[in-house]
């Protein structure tokens, strides 16, 4: 089983998880299943995501997209992300 794990900051939580949410059939698309959605206990404003990933190929074209990179810009994402791909 392959993993996509990605842990970036956000500006405002309460703004970004909207816009999280209506981008799910872009990662749905790209065969990645959320399995986690995390938030720092010290800061409310990071978030850490875990997604089983179908296609290993797949969910690292998605990542690099250019669409997904505006649409995180969109939603308040701070800076650049740290991705992960990750098997068992």
């Amino acid at each position: 089983m392959h993993y996509l794990l990605i842990r970036h900051k956000v500006a405002n939580f309460a703004k970004w998880k909207p816009a999280y949410d209506a981008h799910g059939s872009a990662r749905a698309n790209a065969g990645l299943k959320e399995e986690r959605l995390l938030r720092n206990i010290d800061d409310p404003n990071e978030v850490v995501l875990l997604f089983s990933a179908q296609d290993l190929n797949k969910a690292k074209q998605f990542a690099a997209s250019e669409d997904l990179r505006q649409r995180m810009q969109q939603a308040g994402v701070a800076g650049k992300p740290d991705i992960w791909f990750l098997n068992d």
